[in-house]
């Protein structure tokens, strides 16, 4: 497990000289007040729809997939709005990696939160069942202000990017666990303890099924929520972040354990998982991250690519 940010001296290397201006910017906009970094990500999302053009096109492509119900001005309106989301979120993380306890309390709206302190009264471990919405780095610190737990997550590439990454995340979590490291995910719920869990993503064949998602009838899913649940002895809770429609705050939602999860087949779990997974991002469309390319496995190696 991840407990401390590693320094090092290398990072003063002038290859990282772009990294560190770019944190130094954002780091001067936190003394904007919440509706302004708002609207200036509003407008950062904008230009970025004008230039990234290859997100541009897998974000639109998803929309389709996933709504096809929507006519297509409803979708381009999805698809904008997205990306003015996507750009709050740059401040989403700054928010949540720099501010004070203070400041976050003030702009945190918590629901749910006597459904984790029950179930870790119980003795079990909790597994937060949460998607990939836009503000979700702002729920893990505000959830932490209350009950700080195992952040599950993907080290970066780049060295100094990882060390910033773990040294904001820390600021919510009592340590940081490489997604793959299942041995310590179940250590941590046994403890018992709380972790995050996501399983909207495309993470390639190995341990995947094929199964509906929105109206993409098989959609790569993996199955790990159910081995976690039942190694780790814990329950599922769902999870929600959003940043509130007046962009002065944001409101998190812990929903209660699942019943009667984990079941007798995995796969019939993960098919009620991806229903979850489907009402939270419901909850707010234009705040998922669309720009993923949710669909890019197929069932079969052969299969045309749905992005082409």
């Amino acid at each position: 497990m991840v407990e401390t940010a590693q320094f090092s001296w290398r990072f003063f290397h002038p290859k990282y000289w772009l990294i560190w201006f770019g944190f130094a910017v954002l780091r001067l906009t936190q003394v904007l007040p919440l509706p302004l970094q708002m609207q200036l990500g509003k407008a950062i999302g904008r230009l970025a729809k004008v230039f990234a053009g290859g997100r541009v096109k897998t974000a639109k492509r998803n929309i389709e997939l996933c709504f096809p119900e929507l006519s297509q001005a409803e979708q381009a309106q999805l698809l904008t709005h997205n990306f003015e989301e996507t750009g709050k979120a740059i401040f989403d993380i700054a928010n949540a990696w720099w501010w004070s306890n203070e400041r976050i309390q003030a702009h945190m709206t918590i629901k749910g939160r006597e459904h984790v302190e029950q179930t870790l009264s119980n003795g079990q471990g909790v597994i937060l069942f949460a998607v990939h919405c836009l503000p979700l780095e702002m729920g893990a610190r505000i959830f932490g202000q209350f009950q700080p737990g195992i952040g599950v997550y993907r080290p970066h590439n780049n060295p100094l990017m990882e060390y910033l990454q773990v040294k904001g995340r820390l600021r919510s979590n009592k340590g940081l666990v490489p997604k793959r490291d299942l041995r310590q995910m179940v250590r941590s719920l046994r403890n018992p303890d709380v972790i995050w869990y996501t399983a909207d993503q495309d993470f390639g064949r190995s341990s995947a099924v094929f199964i509906p998602f929105f109206k993409v009838p098989q959609a790569a899913t993996i199955t790990g929520g159910t081995t976690l649940a039942k190694l780790g002895k814990a329950k599922v809770l769902p999870f929600f972040v959003e940043r509130n429609d007046d962009d002065k705050g944001y409101t998190i939602e812990v929903l209660p354990p699942l019943e009667n999860f984990p079941g007798e087949n995995e796969v019939e779990d993960a098919i009620r998982g991806n229903k979850i997974i489907e009402s939270l991002i419901d909850r707010n469309r234009a705040q998922y991250m669309w720009l993923h390319r949710r669909f890019k496995t197929r069932p079969e190696k052969s299969d045309p690519s749905l992005y082409r």
